[in-house]
């Protein structure tokens, strides 16, 4: 197997803050070539001090709807990642796991909970 490719988050946003979805699609926009390609990524989250689930699902979640599961979990890894960010990065995953296995069955759900919004509209 190829040697993975060390991304350093940070330089990829810019800050120590992975807030916003916009700064989670250009981290995957790095990634997702790289892992089409067949080489692995590892993330460094080195010098991150705040991350939300928002940055995460754009920026990792996707993949799992993108790639092979499997491809995924053996391709990417995380390292620098603090405890709490690990937790909220697994939970993440898990969930993106669950929705790309069955798009349907949460959409379904997300209409039988709020209503069709476009319904709502009109």
């Amino acid at each position: 197997m190829t040697e993975p490719i060390l991304v350093r988050v940070y330089d990829i946003v810019g800050s120590p803050l992975c807030v916003s979805t916009e700064d989670g699609q250009r981290l995957h926009d790095k990634i997702a070539p790289l892992l089409n390609a067949g080489t692995p990524v590892t993330l460094s989250f080195e010098r991150i001090e705040t991350m939300i689930s928002a940055f995460l699902n754009a920026a990792v979640g996707q993949l799992y709807g993108e790639l092979p599961e499997d491809y995924v979990d053996q391709s990417l890894s995380v390292i620098d990642m603090a405890s709490d960010d690990s937790q909220v990065f697994e939970h993440v995953v898990a969930n993106a796991k669950a929705y790309f296995k069955d798009p349907a069955r949460f959409e379904r759900a997300w209409t039988e909970e709020f209503g069709d919004e476009a319904d709502d509209e009109e």
